[in-house]
């Protein structure tokens, strides 16, 4: 099943160009009150909200996808994990290219970990990316995303594919200087995520996803998960080891080789083989 947020916040069904809204379903979340839950309420709830989807759908109304504002699949994150060059050829090129490693260290996934961004940088593709600081280069880094569907801590890597609720693509954006990672890709709309997700029991196999992006028509970056370093299991259960992942914890698993700099009025289109296609708009803040 693929499910998007659009719109005002609402819920829907994507399927052959058309999204079947579906809202209502929405219904059966349990009721939260102040101190909200730490962890996304929709996505810990996924199979209700499904079951309920099932019995409406037949009925629902739909529109075209075309012209809808699709906002983030997950509406409320607990955390936005990410690993750094986790494809070989990106470590090469972060290595050689001053404008990737601004004179910093770049050390294998293997020894430096994950690290997180901010779940304020999060937005979905309508929204855009705004750069924030011009006068730096700016770049765009496409990634599978994965999204986290139940608690667990210490999980194995045997175990990590029953924690996946779904996929979709992301757009792990990055100011380049000498800061820390975490400050310079936690600018406001520097994590998109998008189109919508991509249920695990539709897209059953994630170890072998072609995938690409283009700027302005260019193509940049082309690849497939097959490559990554260390692969979705070993994530999670890096991750896992030094804290525990909540439903609709996010997981960037990545980018790989042809990273480049974007400015005001350039269009990202990002897209993922059995996820979709996403534009991003790049512009001013």
């Amino acid at each position: 099943m693929r499910l998007c947020r659009f719109n005002e916040n609402r819920l829907g069904v994507v399927k052959d160009g058309l999204v079947f809204d579906v809202t209502q379903a929405l219904d059966v979340l349990p009721p939260s009150r102040y101190p909200h839950p730490t962890y996304d309420s929709f996505i810990a709830n996924l199979d209700k909200v499904r079951a309920r989807i099932n019995e409406i759908l037949p009925k629902a109304a739909s529109l075209p996808l075309e012209g809808l504002t699709l906002l983030s699949p997950v509406a409320n994150p607990g955390k936005l994990i990410a690993a750094p060059v986790n494809y070989l050829k990106h470590l090469e090129e972060a290595r050689a290219d001053p404008g990737v490693h601004h004179n910093n260290q770049i050390d294998e996934i293997q020894r430096i970990g994950l690290f997180l961004k901010a779940t304020s940088a999060m937005v979905g593709p309508s929204h855009g990316v705004a750069i924030r600081h011009p006068e730096r280069r700016n770049d765009h880094e496409i990634e599978l995303a994965v999204i986290i569907g139940k608690s667990g801590v210490g999980i194995a890597s045997a175990d990590a594919w029953d924690y996946v609720a779904g996929y979709c693509i992301g757009l792990d954006m990055t100011v380049r200087g000498p800061e820390e990672r975490s400050l310079r890709k936690s600018v406001d709309t520097y994590a998109v995520l998008g189109p919508w997700m991509v249920t695990a029991d539709e897209l059953t196999d994630a170890t072998n996803l072609g995938f690409r992006l283009t700027v302005n028509g260019e193509l940049r970056q082309s690849a497939n998960t097959k490559d990554l370093v260390i692969d979705i299991p070993e994530l999670i259960r890096f991750a896992s080891a030094f804290y525990t992942l909540h439903p609709g914890d996010v997981i960037y698993t990545g980018t790989p080789a042809g990273v480049g700099p974007v400015k005001p009025g350039d269009l990202i289109v990002a897209e993922f083989d059995q996820i979709g296609r996403m534009e991003v708009a790049v512009r001013a803040v």
